[in-house]
């Protein structure tokens, strides 16, 4: 009974972070168009300094994988254009991965049913580890491109610090 328990944990997790990457991939651009409630930033995110000091975003995002090119979806290792269009892009898919690891770590629960207390303990200490980097890493991200977006200095659809010198960016 036990190996068959171990068995189950082990290979939960993995069909529950595929199965619904691979579902919300699907979902139309749409749905993650605007902030939900769920997105939306909150005060105490302080316009993103907690997650610069206190977290070690930047850091600790280089260590993260990035799931959602294996299945069909957008990377969010890399921002391909420094235009409006892309960065507006970009901050889509961080919402659209934001909410999919919060529904990933939601799952949490289904592993009470078999598993004793200290597994169930062991679970949940995992579904925390496994998503919550991820979803400070998204909104970390979504938090910078906002206020780039919102930049006084962003014209012309490009990144502020770039010239133009004889209609080429430098």
């Amino acid at each position: 009974m036990i190996p068959l328990i171990v068995t189950v944990n082990v290979l939960g997790w993995p069909v529950i972070h595929v199965v619904l990457a691979w579902l919300f991939i699907r979902l139309p651009d749409e749905c993650f168009a605007e902030d939900s409630w769920l997105t939306r930033q909150r005060d105490i995110e302080r316009s993103g300094l907690h997650y610069r000091t206190t977290f070690a975003v930047q850091r600790m995002k280089r260590l993260l994988p990035d799931g959602a090119p294996w299945l069909g979806g957008r990377s969010k290792t890399k921002i391909k254009g420094r235009n409006s269009a892309e960065l507006n892009t970009f901050m889509l898919e961080t919402r659209r991965a934001e909410v999919a690891h919060w529904c990933m770590l939601l799952c949490t629960p289904v592993f009470y049913f078999w598993n004793p207390g200290w597994a169930c303990v062991v679970m949940t200490v995992y579904g925390i580890a496994a998503n919550i980097p991820c979803i400070l890493a998204q909104r970390a991200n979504r938090i910078k491109i906002m206020r780039i977006l919102q930049d006084s200095s962003f014209r012309n659809d490009r990144i502020p610090g770039r010239r133009q010198v004889g209609g080429k960016r430098i």
